[in-house]
């Protein structure tokens, strides 16, 4: 064990290693605690991803100067004797968001919504990197392998039809569209609740760039746990002024992500298939088949 990270520096100082065994990433992760109180977040690949993770490292220090809590990059570099690449990030002290969220009033979770959204507005004013194609020709692309992919999973979803006729319908709303950085899974799963209810976001792993409302695609993860922050987070974004093209696009963007997560979830097992096809029911008595674009779960303005 020791081998695998006793070139990073100063792991010598290293008092608690713990791993942590979560999450959807391919990654070692490892909770540390140092001698002197410092606690980090130590992930560890492959080192056939090195370009990929410094590529990823690099562009989550363009977060440095906001004024927002996430897990900050601290060092990068080869270990385990040049067969391991090593992120080195700061640690954030509280609980999962999706645990904290039940035991609080409607609220407090809608309180930690509007900071939610208004955390990602921040995030999304880091611009693109240079050279992006048109966003239009890079979802579009995306939608059509994420149909031909359904198709070809075996698996069927009940009202798969309406999802995908929403789809056609609405690609228009893709044209000239802004891109920026993205957190790119941007939903409870991926936030910790301090001790004084400050909210941090965490795990940039799927970082990307392009359309700030496609990040909305995972809100169905915080709607499943709760409407008032799912709301919030919406309403926080928005300064409370939701235009409703956004709420097109949001459903246009969870439509195409139903689609991709029924073959996405096969290669977890049946567990992770039934969530998913649960999930997409949901979705679709959310949106009345897609006959709305506004979710029911949404509140505009919540009772203060």
């Amino acid at each position: 064990m020791i081998k695998l990270y006793n070139e990073i520096p100063d792991s010598c100082k290293w008092q608690i290693v713990e791993p942590i065994n979560k999450g959807w990433s391919n990654d070692q992760k490892y909770y540390i605690r140092s001698t002197d109180g410092r606690e980090l977040l130590l992930r560890i690949s492959d080192i056939s991803q090195y370009e990929n993770k410094k590529k990823d490292f690099e562009a989550i220090k363009r977060l440095d100067n906001l004024d927002i809590l996430i897990s900050r990059p601290i060092n990068f570099g080869i270990c385990n004797n040049g067969q391991s690449v090593y992120s080195l990030l700061t640690w954030i002290t509280g609980k999962d968001a999706e645990h904290i969220l039940p035991e609080l009033n409607s609220k407090d979770q809608y309180r930690l919504g509007v900071k939610a959204g208004e955390i990602l507005r921040i995030i999304h004013q880091v611009p693109a990197a240079k050279n992006q194609i048109s966003w239009s020709d890079r979802f579009n692309q995306k939608i059509n392998r994420n149909i031909t992919d359904y198709e070809a999973c075996g698996i069927h979803l009940e009202g798969v039809d309406k999802i995908i006729e929403y789809i056609e319908q609405n690609r228009c709303l893709l044209e000239n569209r802004p891109q920026c950085f993205q957190h790119g899974d941007y939903h409870v799963g991926n936030m910790i609740v301090t001790k004084s209810r400050e909210l941090g976001i965490i795990d940039f792993n799927r970082l990307d760039y392009g359309d700030p409302w496609e990040e909305f695609n995972r809100i169905t993860w915080c709607a499943d746990i709760s409407a008032s922050f799912a709301s919030g987070r919406i309403n926080g974004y928005f300064h409370h002024n939701v235009p409703i093209l956004f709420f097109k696009l949001m459903a246009l963007y969870i439509a195409s992500n139903q689609l991709s997560s029924i073959p996405w979830a096969i290669k977890f097992g049946n567990k992770e298939i039934s969530t998913m096809l649960r999930q997409a029911k949901n979705v679709l008595e959310w949106y009345d088949g897609f006959e709305t674009c506004i979710p029911k779960w949404y509140i505009s303005n919540p009772v203060k």
